[in-house]
């Protein structure tokens, strides 16, 4: 594959911090590169290294000649006095952008909903956001540079996302770097993966559920003093192979290792003693919405909701922006009264919402962490033991100097946790996150997704994020058209469903005017086609399985075979070789097939 990139020995510093010691990585023609890390650790920074943005304080980046590179930064730039048409497509005449199916595409994907004459300065963060994506996505690059594209795309719209760039370029042509929190996006658009950790640059074969995978590996035989962020790996990794219907299709030969390593590893969650517990803090009536209807004239916003809330209910909800979400939940709560029909509650409850807004924190942004937690509970009951909240915020990643800093100076993400950390502590029984996965990275999430896993009581969320949504939740509903619908075929049933109504996957969740339609996804295989590929993948898994033998007899030939006769060893591991060879082949082949069956 042709070299686009290079980085040498890259060095930057701050005055408090080494940020980069030496680091040296590239980019090649094919690439597909998630990274991951803790905030803080310098994904974004990394980023504006490799794209020319900032420069190291020594060492080098090296740029193919003829290279188009572009970039979408977390900040956004665009002047508030151009219009939306402009920003996008510039100056080109209509019939050059409006016969390009990739414009067409980009513009039914992300702007559908947006005005083409309106101002940049009249649009929400979100959509100045989205039209700062259309306007890089429309152009033409060899290499794209993505710092938090799925920021404001709902479920529909990082679908869309993902769906573009796995299509954009043709097989080992191009290039993309993605950070991003959205484990399900890095799965889908990622085949390696860089961790940004301590100075360095570590990379990794596959997306982000083969960088667990080889993560736990790394730190078993590593033989690392991390016990408790292993076993959290662990956990993931637990879900991964078990649980995710978009991971069924990885290869089995890559999840024979994973099957090994988890084999011992309980269930994230007691589905049974969650719920026994659950029950005992709220009764068996928690929240009835009997044929409740709501309206703002003109408009209709549910009709006809019938939900009936059992004690230890794990349910995620989706729906389009606009749709009616906020106003469902907001009925379960009580801050929004029914226009018809009724709730009833049970005298038990005691419902917390995690908002997007840190109004928990207000009141005491002078303190300590330390402070604002010993005003609340000296235990807490976690996963059926007893906890300090000094050992919660550990779990949630606070060290012991963050305990003395004030609450004002936290990071987003620390405030974040932090607010988690103080509902849970005045222990409600039904918890409502609404976007919890704000300016969380992907160890975070999957802390506060662990600490959630022992948490009894009933778990509403509300979220674009789809690994969140599948990971905490065991079942969803939709709110489409104002009605509430059960999806027991979970998020790819409510994608389906969108699509049959002909709706555009508008990033918004929108439906407006938009000045081109969406391109037409390509089919998938079908008839004696889909079933020949079926039966050739069979066959493969049946070679692969004998090559695996027959590797690990050569092994033991080896072992087994006079160590001075050279010649003899020779012609063993030149077999070796030859095995090893034939198992690659076939695991391109195989994984070819598995990408135009999943088409």
């Amino acid at each position: 594959m042709a070299h686009l990139l290079g980085a040498e020995s890259l060095h930057l510093e701050y005055p408090t911090r080494v940020v980069f010691d030496s680091v040296t990585l590239g980019v090649s023609q094919g690439d597909r590169i998630g990274v991951v890390g803790r905030n803080g650790d310098g994904k974004s920074t990394l980023m504006s290294l490799l794209a020319g943005r900032l420069e190291p304080d020594s060492g080098r980046v090296t740029r193919r000649r003829d290279v188009t590179v572009g970039m979408l930064d977390q900040r956004d730039d665009l002047p508030d006095a151009l219009t939306v048409g402009w920003a996008i497509v510039g100056d080109r005449e209509e019939h050059l952008w409006a016969g390009d199916p990739r414009v067409r595409d980009v513009l039914a994907g992300l702007v559908a909903d947006i005005p083409w004459d309106a101002t940049i300065g009249e649009l929400s963060g979100g959509q100045r956001r989205r039209v700062a994506l259309a306007a890089l996505l429309v152009h033409d690059h060899d290499l794209l540079f993505l710092d938090e594209p799925t920021n404001h795309l709902d479920i529909e719209g990082v679908a869309w996302l993902a769906s573009h760039l796995k299509q954009r370029w043709a097989s080992g042509s191009g290039a993309l770097v993605v950070v991003t929190h959205d484990r399900w996006f890095l799965d889908e658009v990622s085949t390696s993966t860089w961790e940004v950790h301590d100075g360095i640059v570590e990379p990794f074969e596959g997306g982000y559920a083969a960088y667990v995978l080889q993560r736990v590996e790394r730190d078993r035989m590593a033989a690392v003093a991390e016990t408790k962020r292993q076993n959290l790996m662990r956990k993931e990794l637990a879900w991964l192979r078990r649980g995710a219907p978009a991971r069924t299709s990885k290869p089995k030969f890559r999840m024979d290792a994973a099957a090994a390593l988890i084999a011992d590893e309980p269930a994230p969650r007691d589905a049974v003693e969650l719920t026994k517990l659950a029950t005992a803090r709220l009764g068996k009536d928690v929240v009835d919405l009997l044929d409740v209807t709501v309206e703002f004239p003109p408009k209709t916003v549910l009709r006809d909701v019938e939900w009936r809330i059992a004690p230890g209910e794990r349910t995620g909800i989706l729906g389009i922006n606009g749709a009616g979400k906020s106003t469902l939940l907001g009925l379960v709560a009580g801050t929004v009264e029914p226009t018809a029909g009724r709730v009833k509650r049970g005298k038990t409850v005691k419902i917390a919402t995690l908002t997007q807004q840190l109004d928990e924190l207000d009141g005491v942004r002078d303190q300590r962490v330390s402070a604002v937690v010993a005003d609340k509970r000296t235990t807490y009951l976690a996963g059926g033991k007893e906890v300090t909240p000094g050992q919660m915020l550990e779990r949630l990643g606070f060290t012991n100097a963050q305990l003395s800093t004030p609450v004002k100076d936290l990071s987003g993400g620390q405030k974040r946790r932090l607010q988690l950390l103080l509902i849970l502590l005045d222990e409600p029984n039904v918890l409502i996150l609404d976007e919890p996965t704000n300016d969380l990275d992907t160890d975070m999430l999957a802390a506060m997704e662990d600490l959630l896993d022992g948490w009894p009581g009933t778990l509403l969320v509300v979220s674009h994020d789809r690994y969140l949504v599948e990971r905490v939740t065991d079942q969803q509903y939709a709110v489409i058209d104002g009605a509430f619908r059960h999806l027991p075929g979970g998020i790819d049933e409510y994608l389906r469903l969108r699509r049959e109504r002909g709706a555009a996957p508008s990033a918004a969740g929108g439906v407006g005017s938009t000045p081109a339609s969406a391109a037409a996804p390509a089919p998938g295989l079908s008839g004696a086609a889909l079933r020949t590929a079926e039966k050739e993948l069979a066959s493969i898994d049946r070679r692969l399985a004998k090559l695996a033998g027959q590797v690990a007899e050569h092994h033991e030939s080896i072992a087994r075979h006079d160590q001075s006769d050279y010649v003899g060893l020779g012609r063993l591991t030149e077999e070796l070789r030859a095995l090893e060879g034939e198992i690659a082949d076939h695991e391109t082949r195989w994984l070819e097939l598995s990408e135009q069956l999943e088409g």
